[in-house]
């Protein structure tokens, strides 16, 4: 680190973190990875790195979201400027999925961001934190939300919150599968993210015009 300020010191150390635990958190889980183990992977001698540089590792969760989200931001507003008032359903889930495809393969491969994501969905606790801090860090989710919401005028509901579930879902979990198909070498069942991003388009758009079916 020869030539670096001290602020540039304290900047590379807190990537070099974040990239580590980024990495663990998606392989390992959470709650199954240590201060330690993250200060080692990042190649730092001192094991209170985390501690000192984040506090406690819900803070660490928080900055790797904010991270990610902050750059997604930037894409989703862009595509939002675009289609403005658009009535056509597509334009919206277009919003939700491209900026998370258009990220991921932006990160080159390996890349561990979907699968960290993954990690946290599955975490009551995590999930909440996690969906608290993107909309904190990405103010155009709601905007994306209430075009689709506009496109649906007559969705019950409890199947319209049904749907945004699934919608996550897919997302977060189709991209976490792609993702770790390609670091481990293995077939994906797309060529390109733009093509993740397209089947996953196609498949949403059906899942929120699908009828709705009412039992008694």
């Amino acid at each position: 680190m020869a030539g670096r300020t001290r602020g540039e010191q304290v900047s590379a150390t807190r990537e070099a973190l974040l990239v580590a635990a980024e990495r663990l958190f998606a392989e390992r889980g959470v709650h199954a990875v240590s201060h330690r183990q993250i200060s080692e992977a990042a190649g730092q001698g001192n094991n209170a790195a985390v501690g000192y540089h984040f506090g406690t590792k819900i803070e660490l969760v928080r900055a790797i979201i904010r991270k990610h989200a902050e750059r997604m931001e930037g894409i989703r507003t862009r595509m939002l400027a675009e289609i403005h008032a658009s009535s056509d359903l597509r334009d919206w889930v277009t919003c939700s999925v491209r900026p998370v495809t258009g990220h991921l393969e932006a990160l080159g491969t390996p890349s561990w961001y979907a699968r960290f994501i993954a990690q946290l969905t599955a975490d009551p606790v995590l999930h909440a934190i996690a969906a608290a801090e993107f909309f904190a860090a990405a103010p155009s989710l709601r905007q994306a939300q209430d075009g689709l919401n506009r496109c649906l005028p007559d969705l019950p509901a409890e199947v319209h919150g049904e749907r945004a579930a699934m919608t996550r879902h897919l997302i977060t979990q189709m991209c976490a599968e792609r993702e770790r198909a390609l670091a481990d070498g293995a077939p994906a069942s797309r060529a390109t993210w733009h093509d993740t991003g397209t089947g996953l388009i196609d498949a949403i758009v059906a899942l929120w015009q699908a009828p709705v079916t009412c039992e008694r």
